[in-house]
């Protein structure tokens, strides 16, 4: 998988929800990837060890079918063991720089992702440990962590200008508000319940798809 002009994505990172229903995160999921967004994140908090692998492998064709790279949420070791495009670090999840180096023992063009919160060194150690996006958030209030503290916005546009990154916004975001946290800076938003949990996913996806395409110059997917 190649990763040309990764700092310069803009569109939606799609992320499932804690689906413990493998055939309707299937469903759901087929629909969300037909949109084409940049990434799609399989994230499953409350799944057993065993649900997150079968998810994760089944998930995975799909992805390669419409070449949407799939990152795998908090867990190095499922990413490598099924061969997914990337993986996404929050606090406590391993270090970055030593999953930069398994990442790239695996081949050319796997992502790394971190998750900065609202800490701007955190976002400066994950750029140097080589991370191709930093995530900022939460943005607004979450229904998904609804106790998270929120971000400042202009750390998206600071990231934009100093980091050598694709920079996400993730936490509340909404078709209602992704046009301002796009302004603000970033270039992906990492979305979870204004997708998945719409009546129609697909549907929802293609609106953020044809959000960005109004965007500024960059590679649209």
């Amino acid at each position: 998988m190649n990763k040309p002009g990764l700092p310069h994505w803009r569109g939606l990172y799609a992320v499932t929800p804690d689906e413990a229903d493998t055939a309707r995160l299937l469903a759901k999921t087929a629909r969300v990837l037909a949109a084409q967004p940049c990434l799609l994140q399989y994230r499953n908090k409350l799944a057993s060890a065993a649900l997150r692998r079968e998810q994760a492998e089944r998930l995975l064709p799909l992805c390669r079918a419409v070449g949407v790279p799939l990152i795998v949420n908090d867990d190095l070791a499922l990413a490598l063991d099924i061969g997914a495009d990337g993986v996404h670090l929050g606090r406590g999840d391993g270090d970055a720089a030593a999953a930069r180096r398994a990442l790239d023992a695996m081949g050319p063009g796997r992502i790394l992702g971190v998750s900065c919160y609202g800490e701007w060194p955190r976002a400066v150690a994950g750029a140097a440990a080589g991370a191709d996006y930093i995530a900022f958030g939460s943005m607004f209030a979450s229904p998904t962590k609804p106790s998270a503290a929120l971000a400042p916005l202009e750390l998206l546009g600071r990231a934009r200008r100093e980091l050598n990154t694709a920079v996400a916004a993730i936490g509340g975001i909404t078709l209602a508000n992704a046009g301002e946290v796009f302004a603000a800076g970033a270039g992906l938003v990492a979305v979870i319940s204004d997708v998945f949990d719409a009546i129609d996913p697909g549907a929802r996806a293609e609106a953020y798809r044809m959000l960005c395409l109004g965007g500024e110059d960059g590679d649209f997917r």
